[in-house]
This record gives structure tokens, C-alpha cells and sequence, in this order.
């Protein structure tokens, strides 16, 4: 699976080589507990820690690490709160995904306490919201946790580029945090977080 030029292919130390592309799978998530050995697009060898990943394939499993921080297709991903994953909401690999990979940016510390099926939800609102009219809330919820995101103002940049201003609300366990972002809708059809 071509992730994105830009991102470190991350593979157990299985000796593994390619990854296949594999859409819409459930992924099943375990802390890494000690270091394991990356291999980047130049072929150099590096050793991190992170979430590890087991995608299913036709037999057996492959393990992947899925960095907090990366880049597809020119876009900064960073999961600084919650599950790290690939794809964004109903998607399950970047390269599906890379148009709203930037709404990354705009989080909340509460995502920690969210099951990765309610960050997905989450997300899937962000998606939403995106081409939903404004002030119109897109709402999620799960046995656990609800929420909301809204596209509170819409507008043109200098480059006459398409902007939005969204408003995520999440509730876990009684707390609600909110978190304010503003993106851009890019040539290519990606958004681009500017505030």
C-alpha cells in the first residue's frame, strides 16, 4: 500500500517488505513495549515505539506501527490525543483518506478517553460537516460517548479558496470539551487546517 511518499513504512522486525492495501478492515490495536524496527523509504533501518497495529491479510497477519506524526500527500497528520490509526472515519488506509487527514490538528485531550469506534464516529462528523450547511450539527453517538461537530462560519481566503470554521463538541463520562478550528478546501480537494 502506497501510504504516501513522505511517510516512514513502519514494519515489525519480521523482516517484512510490502504491505498490501487493505480497505475497510478491522484493525486491532496493542502498545508496543519495546522498541521495534522501522524501515523508510531509503532502506535505512530506525527503532521506535508506538501502537502496533495487526491488519488482517488473505493469511495471517502483518504488523504495522502507525506514527502520531506524518505526512500524506503534503498533509501533516498528528494524533497527539487518542487512537493512532490509518485513515480517517469511515476510511481505513490514508490513501482513502488524505482529503480530511488535517482535521487531525483540531483536537481534544477527552479523545484519549474514547473507544477507536467513537473516534471514527467522531471523525465521520468532521467528514460531514465539511459539505453540510452551516450551522447545521452533525451528531454521533455511542454507548459511551456522544458529540457534535458544526461548520459555525463559512468564507473565501485571499486565494479565493473555500473556509470553514468548525466547532467539535465530545462527551465522555459526564465531561464535554469543545475545540475550535478553521480549514481551507486546497486545489486538490484536501482540506488544509489554518487556525
Amino acid at each position: 500500500m502506497n501510504i504516501g511518499r513522505f511517510l516512514t513504512l513502519t514494519i515489525i522486525a519480521l523482516g517484512l517488505s510490502t504491505l498490501p492495501t487493505v480497505a475497510n478492515a478491522k484493525v486491532e490495536r496493542k502498545h508496543a513495549s519495546t522498541a521495534v524496527q522501522t524501515i523508510d523509504k531509503d532502506h535505512r533501518i530506525k527503532e521506535r515505539r508506538g501502537i502496533v497495529h495487526t491488519l488482517p491479510i488473505r493469511r495471517g497477519h502483518k504488523n504495522v506501527i502507525v506514527p502520531r506524526h506524518r505526512h500524506v500527500h503534503k498533509t501533516i497528520v498528528v494524533r497527539r490525543y487518542g487512537h493512532a490509526y490509518l485513515g480517517y472515519g469511515g476510511f481505513y488506509n490514508d490513501d482513502d483518506a488524505w482529503k480530511w487527514l488535517a482535521f487531525t490538528a483540531i483536537t481534544m485531550k477527552i479523545l484519549d478517553n474514547l473507544n477507536e469506534q467513537a473516534q471514527r464516529e467522531h471523525e465521520a462528523a468532521q467528514i460531514k460537516a465539511t459539505s453540510a450547511p452551516v450551522g447545521e450539527k452533525i451528531t454521533w453517538n455511542t454507548q459511551t460517548s456522544t458529540g457534535y461537530v458544526v461548520a459555525t462560519k463559512q468564507g473565501k481566503n485571499e486565494s479565493g479558496q473555500q473556509c470553514r470554521e468548525f466547532l467539535q463538541e465530545v462527551t465522555v463520562g459526564g465531561k464535554t470539551e469543545q475545540a475550535y478550528g478553521t480549514a481551507c478546501l486546497q486545489p486538490d480537494g484536501a482540506w488544509k487546517i489554518i487556525s
